[in-house]
């Protein structure tokens, strides 16, 4: 999986970078199935989360989250994202 994480805005610090790799192992069970992830933040008074997920098969998942709190946000983008992964891992597995 390749992960690409930008920031539109704002320069992020380097503890916002650790809790957003802390948060994206939450999808690490899916890491095979998951050819690059895109997350952009974006920040305007709030803070913009949008990610796009590509998975192998050329399905892709698109999630976006917001909020006034750094981490709220990032926690909001990761439990929806979290859904959307497991839902496509088991829409494939249901295939074979």
């Amino acid at each position: 999986m390749t992960k690409s994480i930008s920031a539109q805005g704002f320069s992020l610090t380097g503890d916002q970078s650790d809790l957003i790799n802390q948060k994206l192992k939450r999808i690490d069970y899916a890491e095979n199935l998951i050819v690059d992830l895109i997350l952009r933040v974006k920040e305007d008074k709030k803070y913009y989360f949008d990610t796009t997920v590509n998975f192998r098969w050329g399905a892709n998942a698109h999630v976006t989250s917001d909020d006034y709190d750094f981490a709220a946000a990032l926690n909001k983008l990761m439990d929806v994202l979290d859904q959307k992964v497991k839902k496509e891992k088991d829409k494939i597995q249901e295939k074979k």
